[in-house]
């Protein structure tokens, strides 16, 4: 699978053969079967809308969240926008901490000392993203 369109389109195409062979086994979607026997939340990010990562929910086995671009945003680096967005490093971070203490994994109080700790509040505390790879 090359893209999150091409995900969904595997899982509704599974959806409809499961429906349309009642007596036969259920097949799983391809990102199903990625993630049945992974542990640990799923974070699905990127620099598009988090609409575009959703795509795939119906077929995710386990805690998902996607972060995405949503809204409008203006920063003088590509590190302040993303952390704008919580997009960043650190705030993915921070996000997955997040999951880790609600299902119990880890203690409460991690994911606010990750929040403090990079100052995820302060878009201009980001690192401003300027180097190899961050055209």
């Amino acid at each position: 699978m090359t893209s999150w369109n091409e995900l969904r389109r595997d899982g509704l195409d599974t959806d409809s053969w499961n429906w349309l062979h009642p007596s036969e086994p259920a097949r799983l979607a391809y990102v199903t079967q990625r993630l049945q026997d992974q542990p640990g939340p799923v974070v699905a990010v990127s620099d598009f809308m988090r609409a575009v990562q959703d795509q795939i929910r119906d077929w995710v086995p386990t805690d998902f969240v996607s972060l995405g671009t949503d809204g409008f945003g203006t920063s003088d680096t590509r590190g302040a926008l993303r952390r704008h967005f919580n997009v960043d490093a650190e705030s993915i971070t921070a996000r997955v901490l997040s999951l880790l203490a609600r299902r119990g994994e880890i203690d409460a109080s991690i994911p606010q000392q990750a929040i403090d700790k990079y100052n995820l509040l302060d878009v201009l505390a980001a690192d401003p993203g300027q180097g190899m790879g961050d055209a």
